[in-house]
């Protein structure tokens, strides 16, 4: 909702090629050209309320001019004093806005409903600061005569910005300052007398009332919060934050249950919103609801009479939805190959929904598509209106409802690379071109034949709510329409002239050969004219008879740059004020004109006479034969507001123009309606009640609000016929957003013509439900899904006739909120080596996992979390996945040092560090580098040639790694594997210590374990625990050989890479998921080894670690690492 105002430039006049910037605070006007709901981005949407304020802003070239007060009649005197009373006469005053000649900018409000207050806000605006720096505050008491100023009832210091009148109480005024001075609202509830401020700590940038509830406003503020206050301003809550611009709409009487309802739009993300209902004074998460199941395109919620109406978009393709008296959503139906680019609703009236819709093949223009009373099913009206973009970037669609006339519209269309007007008179079932007239204003001749000329309307809605705009009609005159056009083949934009029909239509005259604004007065029975003009004017033109005769009057003694005209139109005041000026540096002038001079008296019963509404001819429109009233042409006797206008109306016998084609059906040049191509009217499901019948659709429905009267044949309403058995068919599965995947606890929807029939659906987990005699379900059945996976849904359908069956892949997930890369920290090149993705909360293939190494320029793609990968490069390896759940990517990252060969210990630690292990990796690595700190300062060994890594879980243990140096040779292996003594003897001594905190000191050990348990068999496949068991008989062995020769052996494991010699398999015992029970399995070498090779002893196997028991032992067993995973071949 921008600010309640209409944008004019001074040194632009009212030139239709610089048109005003519309920002209205006026109840909004269905049917019309302005779609003020619509589906793209709409800053111009209006004030809910029927008979909002009319306001004026007005941007000036800054000027200096006599700041004098000046006061003068200026009609009478024009005519002279002697004029008889008797004559049409103007009654004239000018009033100048004394030392506001610097100002720019003003706001004009007429209070209405008989009150003769009117206010006027003006403003200096620095376009430079983009901030008002000046305001001033006038005040009129009698209908504009004269005003007072109200700067001292403000503050002084105060600099306002905007006005804004209640809809349903126009004595109620709130005013904001300028926030760049201060943030505050002054309130009047007695048309501007006196007025309360209070400060606020928000900026508002627009203002939405309650319609019926004169005290309740909605606040949009300039950082996207929406606030509501129930008293009128004095005090306001946050309602809800990230509100979309316009996308917030208080209750619908009678629609919603409470009527402190608020529908608002919410962004959640780029492209993504919700719809979100609450109360405006009780909107916590927890009492919010949420209608629409899913997300909702950003700038898509509309909330207009009956109608909800959203957007979803989904693989480029756009579905809307609509929520018909607030009951489910249901996907709107549009005929199967319109394929529609871009939907706006033009209207909503009489429960019925108006869409203008971009079909796949249209760039510059609309079709008109027309719904039935649910707003489900839509069929084409008229192909290719002309379309235009506001200054908001809004759609503007050359659409208008004729006021007075049910089913009476006017469109543009482009035909032949021309832009026609045409008219109907049945809602839009046909559509014909206008007549033009028969002579021109001078009275000559035409010769414009239909079709090859007619007569073209511009139909645009004024941006200026205080110009009349191009064409205008009444409700309480019917059948009257002005507008401004041209005659020949096409719309033009030059050789424009004003044009009048009386009869609705059927017969157009030329009134002026120029372009001006034209109001109706005096509840429509006379006509107001103003030239539309760049220069100065001092006379307007007064008509009436239906612009047969036009008197001119003055209405100031020097010509005056009119910027606009303020009346009441319910009123019965007579009071018209032109706002103005007399040249470009004056003062803001206001010219008061009483017109009530032009009647004599009021109008009696012989002032009126009747007429037929008829379309060429054929009395029957809408379905009925209606006489209306009127003032009988040049009578000057003044209406009374509620005289009837319609005299008598009678129902006509139902023709097929009556009817419009059913959804699916399309008009034939014959006016019958038969299937379209893509259409069978056989398979369309019916649902058949309990009495086993069903309406069948003729290929007809009845235009909404035609009065037609069917006579016993019913040719073209639907028949009602009894459900006739036959097999299943058209059974399918959707989920209730029609998705392929959704989120745990999700609901799966099958619906299909199963009449009599037995379903099982079977959900794809185990569950099966199945269903007799079941026919339709249009809410659907729900399911809630446990754990994520891919499930193979299945509905089958059968009876006596036959059988049908669907099948849906569905996809459940859940996010995924941590991902953690479990990868060994040294590796051996040219070896395998597992990687593995740990992924919270567990998922079961429906995630994708993308693998990086190093430098490459292509992922490898899995959908398992595990992978072997085989390094090539020695030295440091950076390895990289990322696990991809629906829009959500995931990644981390782990450091991988490939060398030639490695050796290996395992380490344990005092009990008191387990106290103190958080399990968290940052803990581990920072224990870890403490550790290799302190065995690099005992072995003297450089602490590059170390690694230590921790496993997860507890126990705390760990690994540590001793990496050969860069530059040392083949030849010195043996020399530094004299180093691993001094680890061994330091680590059984106790003297690799570190300090944890305070008094609490940490010993690091070789770990000694035995051989049992070998296996884990909730981790282990049963192939992997025999590879065991017989590793256990050649442990057994190796140890009865060591007994048997007394032998000591050094438990140092040595893995390294030799030609000569067979190669052992290298597992990594690094990182793995902390559930999984890790075994270190090694083979031994035979006894004759172990006693040729004592110190130099190698153990071989799928595992690289060696344990380590006390050297003075010579029974010691091989330890088993409970944290490596074993991997077999």
């Amino acid at each position: 909702l921008p600010a309640p105002a209409v944008t004019l430039r001074r040194a632009l006049r009212l030139m239709r090629s610089a048109s005003p910037t519309v920002v209205s605070s006026a109840g909004r006007k269905k049917g019309k050209r302005s779609v003020s709901a619509t589906y793209s981005d709409n800053a111009e949407r209006s004030i809910s309320g029927e008979a909002q304020s009319r306001e004026m802003f007005v941007e000036t070239v800054q000027g200096v001019s006599n700041p004098r007060a000046e006061y003068r009649r200026s009609g009478e005197e024009a005519r002279g004093s002697n004029q008889r009373q008797s004559e049409p006469h103007l009654d004239t005053s000018t009033f100048a806005l004394s030392g506001d000649s610097a100002h720019n900018q003003a706001m004009v409000h007429w209070s209405g409903h008989n009150s003769s207050v009117i206010l006027i806000l003006t403003k200096l605006y620095d376009f430079n600061l983009g901030a008002v720096t000046e305001s001033s505050l006038w005040r009129s008491t009698d209908y504009g005569s004269t005003y007072s100023k109200l700067n001292d009832k403000v503050g002084l210091r105060t600099v306002l910005s905007y006005l804004y009148v209640c809809p349903t109480n126009k004595q109620k005024i709130m005013m904001l300052s300028d926030p760049e001075v201060e943030s505050a609202v002054l309130i009047s509830s007695d048309e501007g007398a006196s007025f309360e401020k209070h400060p606020i700590n928000f900026n508002i940038l627009s203002l939405l009332f309650h319609p019926a509830q004169e005290n309740w406003i909605l606040a949009y503020s300039h950082d996207s919060k929406l606030y509501s206050s129930m008293d009128f301003g004095r005090k306001w809550q946050l309602v809800h934050d990230n509100v979309m611009p316009g996308r917030f709409y208080w209750a619908v009487m009678g629609l919603d249950r409470e009527s402190d309802v608020v529908h608002i739009e919410t962004r959640i993300a780029k492209g993504r919103a919700q719809y979100v209902k609450c109360r405006a004074q009780r909107c916590s998460e927890g009492s919010r609801q949420y209608l629409f199941p899913g997300h909702v395109d950003t700038n898509s919620l509309v909330v207009q009479d009956e109608y909800v109406f959203t957007q979803v978009t989904k693989s480029g393709r756009a579905s809307y939805f609509v929520s018909y008296m607030r009951e489910s959503f249901k996907r709107m139906k549009l005929p199967k190959y319109c394929l529609p680019k871009d939907m706006h609703i033009i209207s909503t009236d009489e429960k019925q929904v108006f869409a203008a819709v971009q079909e796949w093949n249209q760039n510059n223009t609309y079709s008109l598509y027309i719904s039935d009373s649910p707003g489900v099913y839509f069929i084409l009206s008229l192909e290719n209106l002309r379309t235009s973009r506001g200054p908001a970037g809004n759609l503007l669609v050359d659409f208008y409802k004729v006021e007075g006339i049910n089913g009476m519209y006017l469109a543009n269309k482009l035909v032949d690379n021309h832009i026609k007007t045409f008219i109907t008179y049945n809602k839009g079932q046909t559509w014909a071109l206008l007549p033009a007239p028969a002579t021109d204003v001078a009275g000559n001749n035409l010769h414009c034949i239909l079709p090859f000329c007619s007569l073209h309307l511009h139909l645009e809605m004024s941006e200026n709510p205080y110009t009349s705009g191009p064409i205008t009609s009444k409700k309480s005159v019917p059948g009257i329409i002005v507008a401004t056009g041209n005659i020949g083949t096409q719309l033009s934009s030059s050789n424009l002239g004003m044009f009048i029909t009386s009869d609705a239509g059927n017969s157009w005259r030329q009134i002026f050969d120029e372009e001006h604004n034209i109001w109706f007065l005096d509840n429509g029975g006379a006509l107001l004219a103003v030239l539309h003009a760049t220069t100065p004017i001092r006379h307007l033109w007064i008509s009436l008879d239906e612009g047969k005769k036009w008197d001119r009057h003055s209405f100031s003694l020097a010509p005056l740059y009119v910027d606009g005209v303020l009346m009441e139109p319910e009123s019965d005041n007579h009071i018209i004020t032109f706002f103005g000026h007399f040249s470009h540096r004056s003062e803001w002038q206001l010219i008061k004109i009483d017109y009530k001079g032009l009647f004599s008296r009021r109008c009696m019963d012989g002032d009126y006479q009747t007429w037929y509404l008829h379309n060429k001819g054929e009395l029957c429109v809408m379905g009925e034969k209606q006489i209306y009233m009127k003032r009988r042409p040049g009578n000057r006797c003044m209406l009374s507001q509620d005289y009837s206008r319609i005299y008598s109306s009678e129902p006509c016998p139902c023709t097929a123009y009556d009817f419009e084609c059913d959804y699916g059906w399309e008009r034939q040049t014959n006016g019958k309606c038969s299937p379209a191509f893509w259409f069978n009217p056989n398979g369309v499901a019916k649902s058949c009640s309990s009495s086993q019948t069903f309406l069948n659709s003729t290929g007809y429905r009845k235009v909404l609000s035609n009065n037609c009267k069917e006579g016993g044949k019913n040719l073209y309403s639907p028949k009602r016929e009894a459900c006739r058995p036959r097999p299943p068919r058209g059974l399918r599965l959707t989920t209730s957003q029609g998705e392929l995947s959704a989120a745990v606890g999700s609901n799966v929807t099958f619906m299909g013509d199963a009449q009599r029939t037995s379903i099982q659906l079977d959900f794809g987990d185990g569950i099966k439900i199945t269903y007799s005699n079941l026919s339709r379900t249009d809410d659907g059945i729900r399911h809630i899904y446990r754990t994520t996976g891919i499930y193979r849904v299945t509905a089958s359908a059968e009876n006596s006739h036959g059988s049908d069956s669907s099948t849906l892949f569905l996809h459940i997930t859940s996010p995924v909120e941590r991902i953690y890369l479990s990868a060994p920290i040294v590796a051996i090149r040219g070896k395998e080596a597992n990687l593995t993705a740990l992924v919270w909360p567990s998922h079961t293939r429906t995630l994708t996992f993308f693998w990086w190494f190093d430098n490459s320029s292509e992922p490898i793609v899995t959908l398992e979390g595990s992978i072997s990968h085989t390094f090539q490069k020695v030295g440091r390896n950076k390895v990289t996945v990322q696990v991809a759940s629906g829009s959500t990517v995931m990644q981390d990252s782990k450091d991988i040092t490939v060398k030639e060969f490695f050796r290996s210990l395992l380490l344990s630690f005092s009990p008191a560090l387990d106290e103190h292990n958080p399990d968290i990796p940052e803990w581990r690595e920072d224990i870890g580098r403490v550790v290799r700190t302190a065995l690099s300062q005992v072995s003297g060994v450089s602490e590059h040639q170390l690694l230590v890594s921790l496993y997860p879980g507890l126990p705390t243990t760990a690994e540590l790694f001793i990496l050969p140096d860069e530059h040392t040779s083949i030849e010195h292996k043996r020399r530094n594997e004299e180093a691993l003594d001094i680890f061994v003897t330091a680590l059984n001594q106790g003297l690799i210590q570190f300090e944890l905190k305070t008094d609490i000191r940490i010993i690091v050990y070789m770990t000694q374990q035995t051989l049992a348990p070998l296996v884990d068999s909730n981790a282990i496949h049963s192939g992997s625990a025999m590879l065991m068991l017989l590793s256990v008989v050649f442990v057994g062995l190796a140890a009865f050989f060591i007994y048997k020769f007394k032998r000591k052996i050094p438990w140092i494991h040595v893995q390294t890479e030799d030609s000569h010699e067979k190669e052992p398999e290298v597992i990594s015992t690094v990182g793995q998921n902390d559930t999984m029970s890790k075994v270190k399995l090694s083979e031994f070498p035979s006894p004759k080894e172990l006693m040729e090779k004592e110190m130099e002893a190698r153990s071989r196997g799928t595992a690289s670690h060696s344990c380590s028991c006390d050297v003075n032992k010579t029974n010691c067993t091989r330890g088993v690492d409970l944290f490596s995973p074993v991997k077999v071949h």
